[in-house]
């Protein structure tokens, strides 16, 4: 079975993630896990209550195909959690990789998204880190993927959920068929 792991921090923006997990989990019946810093409940931006299964510090990479970081404030507090390495050590054993948001910080902070095409909320989101990947930043409003690694803004959920499906090889009918029914929604005249 395949399993998907996403961090959630306090104050998470709920939206960003919600599509991909549960996609994932209804339709192609992936095991979905949550996890925080020390297992702590976190409430997100719009006032849900998670109680995630695992501490960040509990995650086993060897038993992950897909590790998400939702985005959030936490990411440019004083003190966010330190994932870098975990999410160093995620993409050098081939595990895809996802931010969405400010988690794509995180990516940029581990050094992943050095030699690859990305995306984030702004290129000056991630200038701010000094990272060695700023020739490769896309300014586009959809998800990037490139090299088992995906990234999208805040705003760019449902094509943060295909590419992160394509790149774990589900490319499917029943895929084309839920992104038709979300693009539905924005060919209604203003």
């Amino acid at each position: 079975m395949t399993c998907a792991i996403t961090v959630l921090t306090d104050n998470f923006s709920d939206w960003e993630t919600a599509l991909i997990n549960s996609t994932c989990r209804g339709y192609y019946g992936f095991d979905t896990r949550f996890a925080s810093p020390k297992g702590a409940s976190v409430m997100s931006s719009g006032g849900l209550l998670v109680t995630p299964q695992l501490s960040i510090e509990a995650i086993e990479l060897d038993d992950i195909d897909l590790l998400i970081v939702c985005g959030g404030t936490a990411w440019q507090s004083g003190q966010p959690p330190d994932i870098t390495a975990l999410v160093a050590e995620a993409h050098r054993k081939n595990i895809v990789v996802a931010g969405i948001c400010d988690g794509t910080r995180v990516l940029a902070q581990s050094g992943v998204l050095d030699n690859l095409r990305h995306t984030s909320n702004s290129a000056e989101n991630l200038s701010q880190l000094d990272y060695a990947g700023a020739a490769y930043y896309q300014d586009v409003p959809y998800a990037v993927a490139d090299q088992r690694v995906v990234t999208a803004p805040g705003t760019a959920p449902v094509s943060f959920m295909a590419e992160i499906l394509g790149a774990l090889g589900f490319n499917d009918e029943n895929l084309k068929a839920y992104l038709s029914m979300h693009a539905a929604e924005h060919s209604k005249p203003l």
